[in-house]
């Protein structure tokens, strides 16, 4: 069988695991609720308000408090038996969604559930990435606990590429509930009203919570978050040496609880590099971030802003689904920091403002080159650190992001006052592409040096 075909069988094989499939649908019904509830919170505030600025706040709320709900209480899926986490965090955001749906919640009263609700997806999204290597191992994770020799490098190989193949139908579930909860959820809202929007996000919770306690079978807490193996006595001793430089125990406490995912990740050869790769992430989401001023340098209004704010989905849709079925396992870590750097090199082209139907189409092809980078780098470090810290590992990986998206749109809207939206759309892009080349160069000097899947 070819490497093309032995590529192709992994979305399936992935969506053949029955507590992969639980925890896929489970997530697919959160993300189409959320992006129902941020078009209703969007509508309700601003019919109660009419301000733009507490408009957009609101719909700021929805996620930044994610940066404090990944770093802050991603290890409680290390502590914890993880889909007990998940549980109770889905039920838990039952509550408050629900709450919010209550008539004439006070706008202070609104953000401040909106804010919990958002912090509580933190320790859920840190330990459904946690537990995606366990769930998608087969038998390999069971034999490899007991030190059978039956587990080699081809098990580990096809156990990565499994693992992938999950995060690739996660993506493309995760962008489509985007693009159609933008595009549906005007016409949702203006059929039931903004409340009964806030009331159906509610039941999605409802129904993720009984989806994951129902489909996927209990594990006990890894480790109880403790690290172990030689490997893990590195991270161990780091942790330690830096919280003895802290100001006294409350500091040592902090850094032990908030540090441990950044030194395991740092701990993995390439492990920096592929962390820095992923932050590039930071320059490509600007033409979402700039959607609006870009548009009207455009010459265009609404719908033009709809199709720019659609075109990175849809790329990122398309490029993990090709990536997933089409491109050879052999080649995908290779591949990286290559992909890393092109996904920067169509942006470029927004310096010339050359038109909506040519800006949609390099805006989706950065996104059809960025989301198979980011999946591949994803897996093989959170697959390369002891299964105690994955949770940790997990909450920086996905909190880093957001934190770095959120920094770099702030950061470009300031410059695009002075430069215009096109050069800093396009300036931005040539540094992305520049770094990103670095980084590949870094990246293939030691991607064969990378940690081998640890369990322990």
């Amino acid at each position: 069988m070819s490497a093309g075909k032995d590529a192709s069988i992994g979305l399936i094989a992935a969506l053949g695991v029955a507590e992969f499939r639980a925890m896929w649908a489970a997530e697919a019904l959160s993300q189409a609720g959320d992006q129902l509830a941020r078009v209703a919170l969007s509508v309700l505030v601003y019919e109660r308000t009419s301000s733009a600025g507490l408009t957009a706040l609101a719909y700021g709320l929805t996620y930044l408090p994610t940066v404090l709900g990944g770093t802050l209480l991603g290890r409680l899926a290390d502590v914890f038996p993880r889909r007990g986490v998940m549980v109770v965090s889905d039920i838990f955001r039952m509550a408050v969604a629900a709450a919010m749906a209550i008539p004439g919640m006070p706008f202070v009263w609104l953000c401040v559930l909106l804010i919990a609700l958002t912090i509580a997806g933190g320790p859920a999204r840190a330990a459904q990435l946690a537990l995606l290597p366990a769930v998608l191992s087969g038998g390999s994770e069971h034999r490899r606990r007991r030190g059978s020799s039956a587990v080699d490098r081809r098990d580990d190989d096809q156990n990565e590429q499994l693992y992938v193949a999950g995060l690739a139908v996660r993506n493309i579930t995760i962008q489509s509930a985007q693009v159609a909860g933008f595009a549906v959820g005007g016409l949702v809202i203006a059929l039931i009203g903004p409340y009964w929007a806030l009331v159906a996000d509610a039941m999605t919770f409802l129904a993720s919570a009984l989806l994951v306690w129902w489909g996927v079978r209990p594990r006990p807490a890894p480790a109880a978050g403790r690290f172990r193996g030689k490997h893990a006595e590195l991270q161990e001793r780091e942790v330690s040496a830096q919280s003895s430089c802290a100001p006294g125990p409350k500091s040592s406490a902090w850094l032990s609880w908030v540090g441990a995912g950044a030194v395991a990740v740092w701990a993995v050869p390439g492990g920096a590099v592929l962390f820095g790769l992923k932050m590039l992430a930071g320059l490509y989401v600007l033409p979402e971030g700039l959607a609006a001023p870009y548009a009207a340098q455009l010459g265009g209004g609404s719908v033009v802003i709809g199709l720019l704010l659609a075109a990175d989905p849809i790329g990122s849709v398309v490029g993990a689904w090709a990536y997933a079925r089409w491109v050879p396992a052999a080649w995908k870590p290779q591949m990286t920091g290559w992909l890393a750097a092109g996904a920067g090199v169509p942006l470029i082209g927004l310096l010339a403002r050359p038109g909506v139907v040519w800006s949609v189409a390099l805006i989706a092809a950065s996104g059809l080159l960025s989301t198979p980078y980011q999946m591949q780098a994803t897996a093989m470090v959170t697959r390369a650190v002891p299964d105690g810290v994955r949770g940790q590992v997990s909450g920086l990986l996905s909190t880093a992001l957001v934190a770095v998206q959120g920094l770099g749109i702030v950061v470009a809207g300031a410059v695009a006052q002075v430069t215009g939206t096109a050069a800093t759309l396009g300036c931005a892009a040539v540094v992305g592409a520049g770094l990103g080349v670095a980084g590949a160069l870094a990246w293939s000097r030691v991607a064969g040096a990378v940690a081998q899947p640890r369990t322990t």
